[in-house]
């Protein structure tokens, strides 16, 4: 029967042979060992009509589905079956799912009619797409809640994200709790358009999630992150605390903080000053070599050290001191002035970054000290590289 119909381009429907077959037709199908199924028998020139929840108005005829199998052969129900006696049994007033199970309303809505139980209320939402517009599989990366969970991922970031795939409030709101999703949502809202998962905007929402933690539970989320990585001694501590007040603001992820912290600590002045970005300043005129060769002299002379070491209001003096020195000021001197201290030409606070730099030996296990580039570390690599340049 499903060869004739794709023969004649027709959706497969059973022709009910067997409800119009004669006894002695059964008798000896029986006898030859065929073991039969049962079908519900679907009410010819009908129409099936729901109130979908999201699609509004749905409605089939029955004489597009012949009579359906409702326990196979071997004796086990078929799911159309099963999910309309499991809905019916615990009450079910609400059925949301994905667009594919549309066509499985028509024979569950008749199971209920046969049942004598009313129906939910059904909401076909539109399916979810890889970024390439495509059906989401696992070639596009994680599928399962454990898995993004091994990421990183937050369990209220995820609900968030997930809550905006295809449903949003009316507003330009992203961030949501799950106490204010729960107040906010109504069926309403969700749309018919297929939704696109994308993985920067669920890091995007985890690092909004994050950084609105506590203090505590973002510190003792990173803290284990930095132990698991060797970059702390131990998971709670003023290293920890310190390294969460300069790296936590950056990270979408908890994995995200040992690299943020390896940014901080390495000091790699050569290749990001032949760098693109880096142009402006390292050429003659740039400002560089001028403000390299004053950071050189504060650092001989014990200045440097001592500004980072005294705080906020300290390290402001000196870098006014470095500008009158240099007679430089603004972009003109923090960009060449970072790049000469920390080798990179963004990132944290630099003063904040030299002050973590002097804790690092004493609270990271060895792993990390020997991935640091401490202060002394970082000058003799300057005057090699302004001396390679001369």
């Amino acid at each position: 029967m499903k060869t004739a119909a794709e023969a004649a381009k027709l959706p497969p429907k059973y022709t009910g042979k067997w409800a119009r077959a004669s006894q002695p037709e059964v008798d000896a199908a029986l006898a030859s060992g065929l073991k039969p199924v049962y079908r519900f028998r679907v009410p010819p020139n009908a129409r099936v009509t729901i109130q979908d929840a999201i699609r509004g108005e749905v409605s089939w005829a029955t004489d597009a589905v012949g009579d359906f199998v409702l326990i196979r052969s071997n004796g086990q129900p078929v799911y159309n079956f099963c999910v309309a006696v499991d809905d019916a049994a615990m009450r079910i007033t609400h059925v949301l799912r994905a667009e594919e199970h549309l066509p499985n309303t028509l024979r569950q809505v008749l199971v209920y009619d046969a049942l004598g139980v009313k129906p939910p209320r059904f909401g076909h939402v539109s399916l979810i797409l890889a970024p390439d517009r495509s059906k989401l599989s696992k070639r596009h990366g994680a599928t399962s809640v454990g898995e993004f969970r091994q990421q990183g991922y937050l369990p209220a970031a995820m609900v968030n994200f997930l809550a905006l795939l295809g449903w949003n409030e009316g507003t330009t709101r992203e961030i949501y709790s799950p106490q204010d999703l729960v107040s906010a949502f109504s069926l309403e809202r969700i749309t018919k358009s297929a939704a696109v998962f994308d993985q920067a905007k669920l890091s995007w929402v985890n690092g909004q999630h994050l950084r609105a933690l506590p203090a505590d539970q973002s510190a003792a989320l990173l803290g284990d992150a930095l132990v698991a990585a060797g970059l702390a001694s131990a998971p709670v501590g003023p290293w920890v605390d310190a390294v969460v007040r300069l790296v936590g603001p950056g990270c979408e992820l908890v994995a995200d903080a040992p690299q943020q912290l390896r940014d901080v600590l390495a000091y790699a002045l050569a290749a990001e000053a032949a760098s693109e970005a880096a142009q402006p300043f390292v050429a003659p005129g740039g400002g560089f070599r001028e403000v390299a060769a004053a950071v050189l002299e504060q650092h001989a002379s014990g200045a440097l050290a001592a500004a980072a070491a005294g705080g906020p209001d300290a390290w402001k003096a000196w870098v006014k001191l470095l500008g009158a020195a240099t007679q430089r000021k603004g972009k003109g001197l923090f960009m060449p002035m970072r790049l000469a201290l920390t080798g990179n030409l963004h990132g944290p606070d630099v003063g904040e970054q030299l002050a973590l730099l002097a804790m690092a030996p004493a609270h990271m296990p060895q792993q990390g000290v020997a991935e640091t580039a401490a202060l002394d570390a970082r000058m003799e690599q300057l005057r090699a590289f302004l001396a390679a340049q001369a």
